[in-house]
C-alpha cells in the first residue's frame, strides 16, 4: 500500500512539472510576442504620440465646454465636437499667422536695413557697445574693415549663405514636421472630444485590471495636475505676455506686438520672462534710452515679475496640494526629457509618483511614526518569544 501511494504521488508529482513547464513557455511566448507587438505599434504611432498628448491635453482641460454645447445645447457628439475643435484651430492658428506674418515682415525689414547700411559703408553699433573693455576693440576692427569694403562684406555674405544652404532646409523640415504634429493634433483633438468618455472609461478599467480600485485616485490626480498645471502656466504666460507689452508699447521698443508674442511663448517655462523683457531694457538702455530702459525694467520686476510669483503657485499648488517644488522641477524636468510638451507631462509624473508615496505612507503611518521605545519594545518582545 505504501509503495502505491508513493507510485501515485510521484505520477502526480511528475505530471504538475511537466504541466508547469508547458505552461511557463505558454507565457514566455505570449510575453515575447506581445512585446514584440508593442514593439512595432510603437514604431507606427512613434510620430503621433506627441500630436496626441497635446490634443489629450487641450481635451481634458477644454472637455466641461464640450460637454455644454453636447448636454446643455443638446448638439450631437460630432457637431460639439467640431465646434470645439474650429475653435481650438481658430485660438491657435490665428496668432500663429499673425506673428510669422509679424516676424517676416521684420526679419524682412532688418535685412534690408543691414544690407543697406553695408552698402553706403555706415555699419555702426552703440558706442556702449565699442567701449566694451574685452571686445569693444574687436568690434570696431570689424565695423572698420565692413565699411572699407562693403562690396566684399556683401560678397562674403553671399558665399556663406550658399554654403549653408543645408541648414536652411533643416530649419524647413523642422518647420514643415510641426506644422504636420500641429494638424494631427488637431485632428485627433476632434476624435477625442467625440470618443474621450468612452476611451477614459476603457482606460480606467484596463488600469483598474492591472492596479486594483485604487487606480482611480491616480486618475483624479493625473486630472486635477493636469488641469492645475494648464490653467496655471498658461493663465500665468497670457498675464505676463499682456502686461510685457503693455510695458514694450509705452517704452518705444521696437515691434511690441512680436516681443509681446515671444514673451508669451518664453513666459511658458517658469522665470523665463525676465530673459526678454531684461534683453528689451539693456537694448533700451544700449540705444540711449536710459529713462524708458530703466522704467521698463523696473515694470518687469514690480509688476510682471510680482504675477509670476502670486499666479502660478496658487493656481497650481493651491488646486492639486502639491509643493510648488515639486512642480518646478516637473516642469523643467519634463522640458528637458520630453520637449515642450514636457511643461504637463513631467508635473503629472511627479503628481502620480507623490500620490503613490502618499498611499504607501498612509498604510504604513503606524510602523513609520511610532515612538522609538514602542519599537524597541516590539523588537525586544519578539526576541523573547524567539527564545
Amino acid at each position: 500500500m505504501p509503495y502505491e501511494v508513493l507510485l501515485s504521488a510521484f505520477g502526480l508529482y511528475t505530471m504538475i512539472e511537466n504541466w508547469t513547464k508547458e505552461f511557463i513557455i505558454q507565457r514566455l511566448l505570449a510575453i515575447t510576442l506581445l512585446v514584440v507587438l508593442f514593439i512595432l505599434c510603437f514604431q507606427v504611432v512613434q510620430f503621433f504620440i506627441v500630436p496626441a498628448l497635446w490634443a489629450a491635453i487641450l481635451a481634458y482641460v477644454t472637455f466641461p465646454i464640450y460637454n455644454f454645447f453636447h448636454q446643455r445645447v443638446k448638439f450631437s457628439s460630432n457637431v460639439s465636437a467640431a465646434i470645439m475643435t474650429v475653435n481650438i484651430s481658430l485660438m491657435i492658428g490665428v496668432p500663429l499667422v499673425v506673428g510669422i506674418f509679424i516676424l517676416q515682415q521684420e526679419a524682412l525689414s532688418i535685412i534690408s536695413n543691414l544690407i543697406y547700411r553695408i552698402k553706403v559703408g555706415y555699419l555702426d553699433v552703440p558706442d556702449s557697445v565699442k567701449d566694451l573693455p574685452i571686445i569693444g576693440q574687436q568690434v570696431k576692427d570689424v565695423l572698420w574693415r565692413i565699411n572699407k569694403n562693403p562690396e566684399g562684406t556683401l560678397e562674403a555674405f553671399r558665399i556663406w549663405v550658399q554654403s549653408h544652404l543645408y541648414y536652411g532646409k533643416i530649419a524647413f523640415d523642422v518647420v514643415f514636421s510641426s506644422l504636420a504634429k500641429l494638424g494631427m493634433a488637431l485632428m485627433t483633438l476632434f476624435f477625442f472630444y467625440r470618443d474621450g468618455t468612452s476611451l477614459i472609461r476603457q482606460i480606467r478599467q484596463a488600469l483598474r485590471n492591472i492596479i486594483g480600485n485604487r487606480i482611480d485616485g491616480y486618475i483624479d490626480s493625473v486630472g486635477t495636475t493636469t488641469r492645475a498645471v494648464v490653467y496655471g502656466i498658461g493663465l500665468t504666460a497670457l498675464a505676463q505676455a499682456i502686461l510685457a507689452g503693455i510695458g514694450y508699447y509705452f517704452s518705444g521698443a521696437p515691434s511690441p506686438i512680436l516681443l509681446t508674442i515671444i514673451t508669451f511663448i518664453i513666459a511658458l517655462i517658469p522665470f523665463g520672462t525676465p530673459f526678454v523683457w531684461g534683453g528689451v531694457s539693456i537694448w533700451l538702455l544700449s540705444q540711449g534710452h536710459t529713462v524708458e530702459g530703466i522704467g521698463l525694467a523696473l515694470w518687469g520686476v514690480l509688476v510682471i515679475s510680482w504675477v509670476d510669483n502670486l499666479i502660478r503657485p496658487i493656481v497650481i499648488s493651491g488646486a492639486t496640494k502639491i509643493p510648488f517644488i515639486i512642480i518646478f522641477i516637473g516642469v523643467l524636468g519634463g522640458l528637458t526629457a520630453f520637449g515642450f510638451v514636457g511643461l504637463f507631462i513631467g508635473p503629472v509624473v511627479l503628481a502620480i509618483g507623490l500620490a503613490v508615496w502618499r498611499e504607501w505612507i498612509s498604510q504604513h503611518k503606524n510602523e513609520i511614526f511610532a515612538p522609538q521605545e514602542i519599537m524597541l519594545s516590539d523588537k525586544n518582545t519578539q526576541s523573547a518569544v524567539d527564545e
